[in-house]
């Protein structure tokens, strides 16, 4: 394509009210020596969102994760159903729909407004779309907003060749995903205020796979979520492809530790984690949601796309019933009698996020067209 993105969007977006000299209001504090404008987003490969209307960003490519300041703190909105997301934005981007791809969809939940991270193909350029409350699709524009980035550690040696997942956990930003060494799957530690030009502290994560029966250290985690657990302990909880749900303890995670996950619940083989949610449904009891793409035939459902719920006790269970003795869903049953149930709105669900306690975001497929849609959740 002749027209970068930045050409493109210029002339269909809207106009926008730019500030003046020395009237850019103050970055958040989530931020340290940030950078105002200059971003250029080289990939994307994960979004979340910390607090405050402070995005996150994955960036494979650049080997980094980049906390840019939205502004946008609400009022909430709730996000409205959307037909056909990339067929309404394909043709601004001088394209088609089957030539964009949603690389990963967060909702800010202080305003509701959906950030969408897309790629056209095939020069794989990459920007961030969002959608308001009123389902207008808009670019997010980055010529005056505050950023800063952090390096995910390297070297001559050793070179992050994904980054997985991010997400945001009080004092701090973890991210995941491996490099080229023997213990290839990485967890990385950024403290807040995320100082701009600094680097993250790395951590070497050590998994058993309960369907393969062995410990293994190059499959990487899919997606996590910070998790605080009953007891009052805080945890890193993940899902692996063929599809260990597994934990891993926040006073093990110290920069240059070689650490142990301990699987607590096996999804079965055949699936591919894409998110992780948790919330408490109407009873008060507590649930973690797994969100998959199933790459060998499915049981249930019409779509190879779909999604559980896991009963928060099975990963708060004492440790002697981890790892070879951990849960194994009955993949014959749609609610097992353990607590892992099939959530049956998530059947062809591409992208999800959590909204609130109760509601969460999808983008759904349906013949070849992605709709956007809250769900609630069971």
């Amino acid at each position: 394509m002749k027209n970068s993105f930045a050409s493109v969007l210029r002339a269909i977006a809207a106009p926008l009210v730019l500030f003046g000299p020395g009237t850019l209001p103050a970055a958040s504090p989530l931020l340290d020596s940030p950078r105002t404008g200059g971003l250029s987003l080289k990939s994307i490969s994960s979004l979340s969102f910390a607090k405050d209307g402070v995005l996150l960003v994955a960036d494979p490519s650049s080997q980094s994760v980049i906390a840019i300041d939205t502004k946008d703190t609400g009022p909430l909105t709730l996000p409205p159903k959307v037909a056909d997301v990339t067929g309404t934005i394909a043709p601004g981007l001088g394209t088609t729909a089957e030539n964009l791809l949603v690389r990963d969809m967060a909702v800010n939940p202080a305003s509701g407004k959906v950030y969408l991270a897309v790629q056209r193909r095939p020069d794989n350029a990459t920007l961030i779309l969002t959608v308001n409350g009123s389902g207008k699709i808009e670019p997010f524009m980055t010529d005056t907003v505050a950023w800063a980035s952090v390096t995910l550690p390297g070297g001559t040696a050793s070179k992050v060749t994904n980054i997985t997942d991010v997400a945001f956990d009080g004092d701090k930003i973890y991210a995941t995903g491996t490099c080229n060494e023997e213990f290839a799957s990485r967890i990385f530690i950024v403290p807040l205020p995320l100082k701009h030009g600094s680097t993250a502290n790395v951590v070497s994560a050590e998994t058993f796979h309960v369907a393969h029966g062995k410990w293994e250290t190059k499959a990487p985690i899919q997606g996590f979520i910070p998790y605080h657990a009953a007891d009052g302990a805080k945890y890193i909880v993940g899902a692996f492809a063929c599809t260990p749900v597994a934990k891993f303890r926040v006073d093990d995670i110290s920069n240059g530790a070689q650490v142990k996950g301990v699987s607590m619940v096996e999804l079965g083989s055949g699936n591919r984690p894409l998110d992780l949610l948790d919330y408490t449904d109407k009873a008060g009891k507590r649930w973690l949601v797994v969100h998959t793409n199933r790459f060998h035939p499915n049981l249930f459902g019409p779509s190879k796309f779909w999604g559980v719920r896991i009963n928060a006790a099975l990963l708060d269970a004492p440790l002697e019933k981890a790892n070879e003795k951990a849960v194994r869903r009955d993949v014959k049953a749609k609610a097992d009698p353990q607590g892992i149930e099939i959530v049956d709105a998530l059947f062809g669900a591409e992208q999800l996020d959590k909204l609130d306690n109760g509601r969460a975001v999808v983008l759904r497929g349906d013949s070849g067209k992605l709709s956007m849609e809250v769900i609630s959740l069971p």
